[in-house]
């Protein structure tokens, strides 16, 4: 099913103003019972990390680290066992999982007396046993398991995702008998960058000559289809020439993306 811009429109603002928590996720699908789960968590998705990336400068100043370590210093103090570092980032409105590595790249500077590396901060976010603190490695995984949007966890779902999105397009291929190079095989011939399929013998789509597909396992609003225009699209377009079709998949949702030189139609 096609979701239409104002339907999109509505659910970005019904969720600009609540909390980015599963119990908005609730509220949520109450308000639109006619959408999916699935699209909506992924609009929802996408909503908050635009809103994460619009405040994530003023949580990453000198001040704003030592404040968030000092309180979660605290916290354990008076009970380890509380879930310290979920409640402060639900409080200043910041994704768990990124509080978590705030402090936990807080504590490994002050225990090591430099500044640890993004590989071992990652490592221990992935696996915090590895954590040398015990009451640490409780607050991160807690942080971990309970962000639905950051995370390792989360890294992991989206590229399950993207993966199952992948061979269900190959197999939607296969069964209408369209002719294609795959990704891999154009990787093994030496490109670079290259899209999802290539189709060996063009299609029309609603009256556009299609020459490749690109699959993206996410919903399809407007500032996506710039970013990914920018980061892959126009270098595709520049090594095989023609139009394309971008299949953006958040399950029953599709939205078809012609382009053409220098435009992005909805």
């Amino acid at each position: 099913m096609k979701l239409t811009k104002a339907q999109y429109d509505e659910i970005a603002q019904f969720l600009g103003h609540v909390q980015p928590t599963r119990q908005s996720l609730r509220k949520l699908k109450e308000k639109f019972p006619s959408q999916s789960q699935s699209t909506l968590l992924s609009i929802f998705s996408q909503e908050y990390q635009k809103q994460i990336k619009r405040t994530h400068a003023k949580h990453h100043t000198a001040e704003a680290i030592e404040t968030y370590y000092q309180r979660y210093l605290n916290g354990v103090m008076k009970n380890a066992a509380a879930p310290i570092l979920l409640e402060l980032a639900n409080e200043v409105d910041f994704a768990p999982s990124l509080m978590a590595r705030i402090v936990l790249e807080r504590f490994l500077q002050e225990k090591e007396q430099a500044i640890p590396s993004k590989t071992l901060i990652n490592s221990m976010l992935r696996d915090p046993s590895q954590i040398p603190n015990g009451v640490l490695a409780n607050q991160v995984y807690q942080c971990t398991v309970n962000d639905c949007c950051y995370g390792p966890l989360v890294d992991c779902i989206k590229h399950a995702i993207g993966h199952e999105h992948e061979v269900l397009l190959r197999e939607m291929l296969l069964e209408k008998n369209l002719s294609f190079i795959a990704e891999d095989q154009l990787r093994a011939k030496g490109y670079d960058k290259t899209p999802d399929f290539i189709l060996e013998v063009p299609v029309a789509v609603e009256g556009h000559i299609i020459h490749w597909i690109e699959s993206k396992a996410s919903f399809g609003d407007e500032s996506s289809h710039q970013a990914y225009l920018q980061d892959q699209f126009w270098s595709y377009w520049n090594r095989v020439p023609g139009e394309s079709l971008m299949l953006l998949l958040a399950k029953e949702t599709l939205l078809y993306v012609r382009k053409t030189v220098g435009k992005c139609h909805i």
